[in-house]
């Protein structure tokens, strides 16, 4: 029997590979700061959320009554008469008869301001002119006020809501810069918010009539004195003496305003 080589034997028990290496591999000796540069990196297995590119004028829900709310506070009095007049931002436009702008002297020390106007302001386009105007105009007496006469009054929304409702506040929004222009060009002494709707609006709070009467409050730089409505005094005919005092009090801090704000002799 001739002799087998190591080869033929692991031929026959067929445990050679059956491929070969073709050329021999050479290994570069490359630096690691250079193999960093050069040699591929495997993709990362958790996925790269690029952050987000925000715009200036992109940045949230564009407001467009912020523009809007802009263009009213760059308006003179006849212009915002009319914006008020053609206004259909909300959907009161629809049922309303007619705005209620608002009624008096626009140089006014003293400005008025209600809720909303009811069937008859709607009607006749002027604030407080039924039962409870009456009454306004007999407690402004009471302090020697007349309407047309250093005062003017105007409510938070310019046109009734159906069947007098509460206003919404979608509502209240659209109308509000409205309200703070006439502030601005009125530039009265003091406001005298009549009932808890108009406080509320006017100061931005939820607190009730008797935790806000008895003292100042600030709308736009304006002092601010809180009373009851004169809707509320027709039903309530206990709440007068309270609204009384509040009268005493608007009428006390209007002569020490003008006190200070007197130029020296």
């Amino acid at each position: 029997m001739s002799s087998m080589t190591r080869e033929d034997i692991l031929r026959e028990l067929e445990l050679l590979p059956t491929w070969q290496l073709r050329a021999p591999l050479k290994v570069l000796d490359v630096p690691a700061t250079i193999a960093e540069e050069v040699l591929p990196v495997s993709a990362p297995t958790v996925p790269v959320v690029a952050e987000p590119v925000v715009l200036s004028n992109q940045a949230g829900p564009v407001d467009t009554s912020s523009g809007r709310a802009v263009q009213i506070d760059q308006m003179d009095w006849q212009a915002l008469q009319q914006c008020v007049q053609e206004c259909q931002a909300c959907g009161l436009a629809k049922a309303r008869t007619q705005t209620v702008f608002g009624v008096g002297d626009i140089n006014a020390d003293w400005l008025f301001v209600g809720e909303a106007p009811g069937e008859e302001e709607d009607s006749q386009g002027e604030p407080f002119v039924g039962q409870a105007g009456k009454l306004l105009d007999n407690m402004m007496a009471s302090i020697q006020l007349k309407r047309r006469e250093n005062v003017y009054i105007a409510n938070v929304l310019k046109c009734r809501p159906p069947e007098n409702r509460d206003p919404h506040a979608e509502e209240v929004r659209q109308c509000a810069p409205f309200l703070k222009r006439q502030v601005a060009l009125i530039k009265p002494k003091l406001i005298v918010a009549l009932g808890k709707f108009a406080a509320q609006s006017l100061l931005q709070t939820n607190d009730s009539i008797a935790s806000l009467r008895g003292r100042l409050h600030d709308y736009q730089g304006v002092p601010v004195i809180v009373t009851y409505h004169p809707a509320h005094l027709l039903r309530d005919m206990a709440d007068k003496a309270k609204a009384w005092e509040d009268l005493c009090f608007a009428k006390n801090t209007m002569q020490g305003l003008n006190i200070t704000q007197s130029p020296p002799q």
